[in-house]
C-alpha cells in the first residue's frame, strides 16, 4: 500500500513537499520514496520479522520515515509516546515483544516474542478508564481505510500544510493527520514539539503555538479542547489571526459548545469530531459550516452509528483485530458513551456511562456536561466534576492563571446550568497530566486515578503539596527567562548567569545534607539512606563549573565569585530551618528541583 502511494506521488507530484520538519530541508516525495525504501530494506535486514518495532520519537523526518518504512516493510509499530514513563514503557515492550532501536535514554527491556494478531500493523496502547492499558492492534488497511474516509469527507481542497501538533505516538494525529495528508498529497509540518510551544510539560506556551502556525503557512491542524482553549485565548489576547487555516479538527475529548462559538468569532474552522482507537481513530466529523455547536458530526462513510436503550453509542463498520492476548471486539461496538442523534444524523456525546452521577436527589447528571460549563470559563484551565450519591455536583479545578477568580468563574458557570446541576463545592487541584498519570494523551480526563489522589481519603502528602501550590507554579513558569530557556531562545549570557546561581546553591547540597544528618541521631532508619545520597552528591558543584567552561564562560571565575543575594538568602533560610526547625525540610527544596526543575530542564535541553 504504502509503495504504490509513493509510486503514485513520484509520478504525479515528485516535487512537492511531502515532509516539512521545519528545523531542516523539506524532503519532496520523491525523496521521500528513496528514504522510506531505504529504511525498509535496512529493517528488512536487521530486525526479526514479525516481530514489532517501539517507536518513540519526536515530530520531524526520521518519525515520518520510520513509521511509513515500518508499514513498507511489514513490521508492526508500536507507538510510545514520549510522556509514557519508564515503567509505561517496558511494560509495552513486554507485553508485545517489540525491538526497540529507536528507544534511546531508557533502559534495555529483555522481550520475548509474543504471537500477534494476523495483520497487525499498528499496537497503540489506551489509557483506558480502569484496570491495566491494553495494546490495541490494527491493521494498515484499516488506518488506511479511515485516513481516505477523512479526505473523502473533508475534501482534497484541504491539502494543504498540515501542522503535527498533537503529540507523537497519538493515533488521532498519525491516522488523522500524517497517513491523511499523504493520501491527499499535502505536505505534514512536523516541527519538533518544543518549536511550537509544547516545550513546557505542565503548559503549552500559546503565544508560541501561535507564532509557530502563521510563520509556517499552516492550513489544518487536529487539536484537543484544552488546545483549542489556550489557542483562542491566545488569539483574543493578542489580535492575531489565522487567515489561511481551512480545517480545525478538534477530537480526544467533548469540547464545550461555547468554545467552539467563541473559536468561529476568530474565523477559527473548527469541526468537532469522534472516535475510539478501536476504530483506528475518527468515527465522525462535524459538517463544515454547521451552526449547531456541540455536535460531533455525522459517521464517516465506512462507520454507522446507534444509540442503545440505556443511552450507550454503538458502532458497527470496521474494528479493530483485537488487543494482544484478547479477541477482537464484537459488534456492535460498545463504547461506553452516552449520546444522541438529532433528525439529521448528527452524533450529540454526552459523556461516559461509566462516570454517570446520581445526586441524592435521583438526577442523573453526565460530568462532561458540567465540566463543559466550567471550561468555558477563561479562569478555568481543567475541571473534573465528581458528586455520585452526594446532593450536588462537586469539582476539582485547575486555575488557569495565577490570579483566576475560580469563585466567580464557578458562579457563572452555575448560571448557565439547572439548580440540581450547579456545582456546590470546589476545591484547586494540580495540572491533570499524562505524566502524572491523570490525562490521557488525547486530553481525557483518567478519573478514577484523580479520585485515588484526591477524593478516596486524604491526598499523599506531595499531591496536597502539589494542590496547594498550584498558583505558585503558575507564576513560576511565566518567568520570561523560564520561558526564553524552553522555547530556545535564551542568550548564552543569560544561560551563563544561571549556571552561576546553580553553582551557588549546589555547592551547599552535601553540607546541608551532612547539617541534616548530625540532627537525625535519633533517626537511623534515614541515616543509611542519607549517607547514600551524600556519597551520590559529592562533586555535583565541579559538573557545573565544567558546563559553564564548555559553553564559553570562566568557571574559575564563578568559583571565587559571591552569589547574588536571592542565592545567599535561600540557602542561609535552609540552614537555618534545619537548625531551627525540621532537619529533613531541606529535601522539600530537594523535591522541587527533582520534580520540577529537571522535568522542566529535559525538556528544554
Amino acid at each position: 500500500m504504502i509503495s504504490r502511494l509513493l509510486e503514485k506521488h513520484c509520478n504525479e507530484r515528485p516535487d512537492t513537499v511531502a515532509i516539512d520538519p521545519v528545523i531542516a530541508s523539506p524532503v519532496t516525495y520523491s525523496r521521500l520514496a528513496d528514504l522510506v525504501t531505504e529504511k525498509a530494506r535496512h529493517w528488512q535486514g536487521t530486525l526479526s520479522p514479525g516481530r514489532p518495532v517501539a517507536l518513540q520519537m519526536d515530530h520531524g523526518q526520521d518519525e515520518a520515515v520510520a513509521e511509513l518504512a515500518a508499514l513498507m516493510a511489514q513490521i508492526p509499530v508500536l507507538s510510545l509516546p514520549r510522556f509514557f514513563t519508564e515503567e509505561q514503557i517496558q511494560h509495552a515492550i513486554r507485553v508485545c515483544g517489540a525491538q526497540m532501536p529507536t528507544i534511546a535514554g531508557h533502559v534495555p527491556v529483555s522481550s520475548a516474542p509474543v504471537p500477534l494478531l494476523s495483520g497487525t500493523a499498528r499496537i497503540t496502547f489506551t489509557s483506558g478508564s480502569t484496570g491495566t492499558p491494553k495494546g490495541v492492534c490494527l491493521s494498515a488497511d484499516h488506518m488506511f481505510a479511515v485516513a481516505r474516509a477523512i479526505v473523502d469527507t473533508v475534501g482534497m481542497q484541504h491539502a494543504g500544510r498540515h501542522l503535527a501538533l498533537l503529540p507523537p505516538g497519538i493515533l488521532l494525529e498519525t491516522v488523522g493527520g500524517f497517513f491523511a495528508s499523504l493520501l491527499a498529497g499535502g505536505t505534514w509540518v512536523c516541527p519538533p514539539q518544543a518549536a511550537i510551544g509544547l516545550a513546557n510539560p505542565f503548559q503549552p506556551d500559546f503565544a508560541a503555538m501561535l507564532a509557530a502556525m502563521a510563520d509556517q503557512r499552516i492550513t489544518s491542524l487536529i487539536l484537543v479542547p484544552e488546545y483549542l482553549g489556550g489557542l483562542v485565548q491566545a488569539m483574543e489576547a493578542t489580535g492575531q489571526r489565522l487567515p489561511l487555516l481551512t480545517l480545525v479538527a478538534v477530537g480526544g475529548a467533548r469540547v464545550p459548545p461555547e468554545l467552539m462559538i467563541r473559536a468561529r468569532a476568530l474565523g477559527l474552522p473548527v469541526r468537532q469530531g469522534y472516535g475510539m482507537t478501536e476504530c483506528a481513530s475518527v468515527v465522525s466529523l462535524e459538517d463544515a459550516g454547521d451552526d449547531m455547536p456541540g455536535n460531533a458530526g455525522r459517521p464517516l462513510p465506512h462507520m454507522r452509528a446507534r444509540i442503545a436503550p440505556d443511552g450507550e453509542i454503538l458502532l458497527e463498520g470496521p474494528l479493530c483485530l483485537g488487543t494482544i492476548g484478547g479477541k477482537a471486539p464484537a459488534t456492535p461496538f460498545a463504547t461506553g458513551d452516552t449520546g444522541r442523534i438529532d433528525e439529521h444524523g448528527r452524533l450529540w456525546i454526552e459523556g461516559r456511562k461509566s462516570s454517570l452521577i446520581v445526586t441524592s436527589y435521583g438526577r442523573n447528571i453526565a460530568p462532561e456536561w458540567v465540566e463543559a460549563a466550567l471550561l468555558a470559563q477563561p479562569e478555568i484551565a481543567q475541571a473534573m466534576v465528581y458528586g455520585d450519591g452526594e446532593p450536588a455536583p462537586m469539582a476539582l479545578l485547575v486555575p488557569a492563571q495565577p490570579d483566576s477568580d475560580l469563585a466567580a468563574a464557578v458562579a457563572r458557570a452555575n448560571a448557565t446550568l439547572p439548580g440540581y446541576a450547579h456545582v456546590r463545592d470546589w476545591r484547586e487541584a494540580a495540572h491533570f497530566a499524562p505524566a502524572n498519570g491523570r490525562l490521557t494523551g488525547n486530553g481525557r480526563l483518567r478519573r478514577k486515578a484523580i479520585a485515588e489522589a484526591y477524593l478516596d481519603g486524604p491526598p499523599a502528602y506531595f499531591d496536597q503539596l502539589e494542590a496547594d501550590t498550584v498558583r505558585q507554579r503558575l507564576q513560576f513558569l511565566a518567568i520570561p527567562q523560564l520561558q526564553a530557556g524552553l522555547n530556545g531562545t535564551i542568550t548564552r549570557q543569560a544561560y551563563l548567569d544561571y549556571l552561576a546561581q546553580a553553582y551557588h546553591h549546589v555547592r551547599h547540597t552535601v553540607p546541608l545534607m551532612r547539617a541534616a544528618h548530625a540532627r537525625l541521631a535519633d533517626r537511623p532508619d534515614l541515616l543509611a539512606a542519607l549517607d547514600e545520597y551524600i556519597e551520590e552528591e559529592e562533586g555535583h558543584e565541579e559538573w557545573i563549573l565544567n558546563d559553564i567552561t564548555a559553553a564559553g564562560g570562566n568557571g574559575e571565575h564563578v568559583r571565587t565569585s559571591d552569589p547574588a543575594p536571592a542565592t545567599a538568602a535561600m540557602v542561609a533560610h535552609a540552614y537555618d530551618r534545619i537548625e531551627q526547625d525540621n532537619p529533613v525540610c531541606f529535601f522539600g527544596m530537594v523535591y522541587v528541583l527533582e520534580s520540577v526543575s529537571i522535568a522542566l530542564a529535559q525538556r528544554g535541553a
